[in-house]
């Protein structure tokens, strides 16, 4: 654990776009969200979740990379989070969207211990946490949207992600430049899922410095 809490300026907050982007994003929830990422800091590292190396990218390249996805989920829709691993999307998305619920899927023991403690710390009544992997909770997870961010290529993720939307809802991938690629690769997968559509999206093209790209893929039964 650091020796101690590191400045905004070793968080990569210093800079005036990324203090604006999360008033814009979290507002009321600010406060919440500074804990969270005190936990990310310090227990996530300890815990090896997360390297040293991303604690000056912790606010720009990691929450609020994931914050402003907030904006494609519907209000009152239920999550899932696969390979929810440090909370991200996850957690930075509960914080911010409240009139959301979250269940976040996690196989690992130490993850799962991790999300619990951060949930309960920071009071989260939308989140929810699983310890399993997708595959085991097919049968008793429905929900309308599944995220997942560094899980896997679109080729494998489609088969361990759209089944948790029982025919209908939408797989949002938070993905790199390779994601028309991915998607392309995974043709094959896609039809056998039985996708409607497939796209490519960039949100938080007006709040960060490099906007996050999305992969979207809509089913409908």
């Amino acid at each position: 654990m650091p020796d101690a809490d590191p400045s905004d300026a070793e968080l990569g907050r210093q800079e005036d776009w990324v203090v604006d982007a999360v008033e814009v994003l979290y507002g009321e929830s600010t406060a919440t969200v500074e804990r969270f990422v005190h936990h990310l800091v310090t227990t996530g590292i300890e815990w090896g979740l997360l390297g040293p190396r991303e604690i000056p990218k912790m606010w720009d390249r990691h929450v609020l990379n994931c914050a402003v996805v907030q904006e494609l989920l519907p209000k009152g829709a239920l999550v899932a989070d696969v390979g929810s691993g440090a909370g991200l999307p996850g957690i930075a998305l509960a914080i911010a969207r409240p009139d959301v619920q979250f269940v976040l899927i996690e196989p690992l023991e130490r993850r799962v211990d991790w999300l619990e403690m951060v949930v309960e710390d920071l009071e989260l009544e939308n989140v929810d946490v699983v310890r399993a992997r997708s595959e085991q909770v097919f049968e008793t997870v429905d929900v309308d949207i599944v995220t997942a961010r560094a899980v896997s290529a679109m080729k494998s993720l489609v088969p361990m992600t759209v089944p948790l939307l029982h025919g209908s809802g939408e797989l949002l991938a938070i993905k790199g430049k390779s994601a028309a690629n991915e998607i392309e690769k995974a043709d094959k997968v896609l039809r056998k899922f039985k996708t409607k559509h497939s796209e490519v999206l960039t949100v938080g093209d007006e709040l960060l410095a490099v906007p996050t790209t999305v992969a979207r893929l809509t089913y409908d039964s």
